[in-house]
């Protein structure tokens, strides 16, 4: 099903089956939607092209979402970095979880709040912003999660240095690359940080059609 909004965008709804649930998910129709009247997404130096990213369900988002409704949570603070859509940060809230999410795109947290209602589940902490500020208050997660993060060369350091100012002294990092060339890097600056890659988890998950390529990045800190 397909709507046009007065925003001047269109958005479809599909059901989509994490673990043993159904998800009923609104998301952008394709990839050629873009609005920004007032110049907001410009002003946070989102490019047209990649103004429709948050808002469409990718493969890596998928694998996250499937990872996080069997995944140890009970008593963790948990971030999920760059949540666009925001699957996993669903999963995780219908857990009961302790969850918060962030994003730059301006739109993020209304699609957000529309997938909670569409869902009847209560709202959850959301934050604005990019990951060369900071956007959160001081606090600190014992697991930070995130897919498909690393589009560019200079993506690895950033997204390293964003979780070192908020990753708990003892803490596990979870980020689902689909094979985009740029985890290597990321890889070494975590471990420049004090974490240990534990595991990839490209041929130990149920992939189903959603990551053909790449892997689920474990990295851990602190924890034995």
């Amino acid at each position: 099903m397909t709507h046009s909004y007065p925003a001047g965008y269109q958005v479809k709804y599909e059901t989509i089956a994490i673990g043993k649930v159904n998800y009923r998910i609104r998301s952008l129709l394709d990839r050629q939607q873009y609005f920004d009247p007032d110049g907001e997404a410009e002003r946070l130096e989102i490019a047209p092209a990649m103004w429709p990213i948050f808002g469409l369900v990718w493969p890596a988002g998928l694998f996250l979402a499937e990872a996080m409704a069997t995944f140890p949570c009970k008593g963790k603070r948990i971030l999920e970095i760059g949540c666009g859509i925001a699957l996993a940060s669903l999963v995780l809230h219908r857990r009961r979880a302790n969850i918060t999410s962030t994003d730059q795109h301006p739109l993020t947290e209304t699609f957000l709040a529309e997938n909670l209602a569409l869902n009847r589940m209560e709202i959850l902490p959301f934050h604005l912003g990019s990951w060369a500020k900071d956007v959160l208050p001081v606090e600190r997660f014992d697991l930070i999660i995130g897919s498909d993060l690393l589009y560019e060369a200079g993506h690895p350091a950033l997204l390293a240095n964003f979780i070192e100012r908020h990753a708990a002294k003892r803490a596990e990092v979870i980020i689902v690359d689909p094979g985009r060339g740029n985890h290597g890097r990321f890889t070494r600056a975590m471990d420049g940080l004090g974490y240990h890659l534990e595991k990839e988890w490209s041929d130990q998950q149920p992939v189903r059609e959603w990551l053909k390529r790449g892997q689920l990045l474990n990295y851990r800190r602190g924890m034995l």
